[in-house]
């Protein structure tokens, strides 16, 4: 006898879940999600052109599970598939997880919870977990504040963290949505221009063009996969795309940006020197964090034991002795 839920006529929250050439992590993201325990879940997994056997694992899920509705399209990147997800979903409450990553079995009905009962926030948010490739929990999180969000904490220190934390009324969304000229489906939230970057992005035209609040709910609800291949791995490519961000939306507010970008820009730095001292990349974060003070002194005065602590790791991590301090602080975590 199966126990599988039947997916309600009208879903109370949908999750869009943008996947290309996700075979390796596809099904043990979706397990994640099917645990849970929101009522009213409706699953759209975006197929993005897939060549590997994404598509087949999707469609086995949806045999299993009702509540699992597949979007396939040619491929349009992760903002177009979310797009076409959102394009899809039929909530009110609209939520994503990237093909990699998994939710706690509690996530989405603490979200659906909390914008219930505020209903002035658009975008509700929590912290992550951090595992690695393997999909081992790793000693390392993101532990971001959760209230008090204006415009200016998203720009510099955007602690939404990974695009498969938030989860958004519609209505938010619909209100930054517009439709590009030459576009014949359906309407952009997310700018299919841009391959990465594209979250910040999202997150903070939503905080600059409307009157929706941000705010976070306690506990680490999403476990966000650190890969060394990812789109985040070259830091000067996703440099040049917070760059050009930077540039789209200064139009927007020019004095906001004045006034911001140089702390927004040398915080951006340094968190790109972190990753490079995750990768064992030593000269390169020192390079970065170089930039990152020539741009503003405010990580080093507003974060200095943050700060200092990225500085030595830098200078340590091609030594015998950060390499080894480097292993024991992103080892697993215990079981």
């Amino acid at each position: 006898m199966s126990h599988v839920r039947h997916a309600p006529l009208a879903p109370i929250a949908s999750v869009v879940v943008p996947a290309f050439n996700a075979a390796a992590t596809l099904e043990q993201t979706l397990a994640s999600l099917r645990l849970q325990t929101c009522q009213g879940l409706e699953i759209i997994v975006v197929d993005d052109g897939s060549t590997d056997d994404t598509p087949m694992i999707a469609q086995a899920v949806r045999r299993q599970d009702p509540r699992v509705r597949i979007v396939s399209q040619a491929n349009r990147g992760l903002a177009g598939a979310r797009n076409s997800g959102i394009a899809a979903a039929r909530a009110d409450y609209i939520g994503f997880c990237d093909a990699d990553d998994q939710w706690a079995p509690g996530k989405l009905a603490a979200h659906v919870a909390h914008l219930e009962a505020n209903p002035l926030v658009g975008l509700s948010f929590s912290g992550s977990q951090l595992m690695d490739e393997t999909g081992a929990l790793m000693r390392r999180a993101q532990k971001p504040r959760l209230t008090g969000i204006g415009a200016a904490h998203v720009f510099k220190r955007n602690p939404i963290g990974n695009g498969s934390v938030p989860v958004f009324r519609r209505t938010a969304l619909e209100d930054i949505a517009w439709r590009p000229e030459g576009e014949q489906q359906r309407d952009w939230v997310f700018d299919e221009t841009f391959r990465q970057s594209e979250d910040i992005e999202c997150w903070l035209r939503l905080a600059l063009s409307t009157d929706w609040e941000i705010e976070g709910i306690p506990g680490l609800l999403t476990r966000y996969r650190i890969t060394s291949g990812g789109l985040s791995a070259a830091t000067d490519r996703q440099f040049a795309a917070w760059e050009r961000m930077v540039e789209k939306l200064t139009p927007l507010d020019p004095q906001f940006f004045g006034r911001h970008a140089p702390a927004a820009r040398a915080y951006q730095l340094r968190y790109l020197a972190r990753r490079a001292v995750s990768d064992g990349r030593g000269a390169e974060a020192r390079r970065l964090l170089r930039r990152a003070l020539a741009s503003s002194p405010r990580p080093l005065i507003e974060e200095p034991i943050r700060s200092c602590v990225t500085l030595v790791a830098a200078t340590l991590v091609d030594r015998p002795l950060g390499r080894a301090l480097h292993r024991m602080a992103t080892r697993p975590a215990p079981a």
